[in-house]
């Protein structure tokens, strides 16, 4: 396993977020996006959400696993979502339901509140 590096001091969830990227981002087999969530309303009154849906996580993406049994030797994409917040910023429930349903379902979901969180998740 690669060091990658302490984040024990408190950072700004912005500034996680760019780290994560920048260190998993290249990683092979591991693909991530930026997943903006919200609405915008027009002056006419219309309404245009955007992003995967409400309390899916900040990043999302997939990660390439090679499976063993029936299906010895093909490579799937495993879902990963990681919900990133500061040290004391509280879960949403949406956003908890939403790391739990993804786990439940075989993919990877974390909380990230550092990159020792994510190393974890993806190894």
């Amino acid at each position: 396993m690669k060091h990658i590096g302490s984040t024990t001091a408190p950072v700004l969830e912005k500034t996680l977020q760019q780290m994560i990227m920048r260190t998993f981002g290249s990683r092979p087999g591991l693909r991530l996006f930026r997943n903006n969530v919200g609405q915008t309303v027009y002056p006419n009154g219309s309404r245009v959400t955007y992003g995967l849906c409400p309390g899916s996580s900040d990043l999302i993406g997939f990660q390439s696993v090679k499976i063993t049994a029936d299906m010895v030797g093909q490579t799937i994409a495993r879902f990963v979502a990681i919900e990133v917040k500061g040290p004391k910023t509280p879960v949403a429930p949406n956003q908890q339901d939403f790391l739990s349903i993804v786990n439940a379902a075989g993919g990877t979901a974390v909380l990230a509140r550092s990159l020792e969180d994510v190393e974890g998740a993806v190894d």
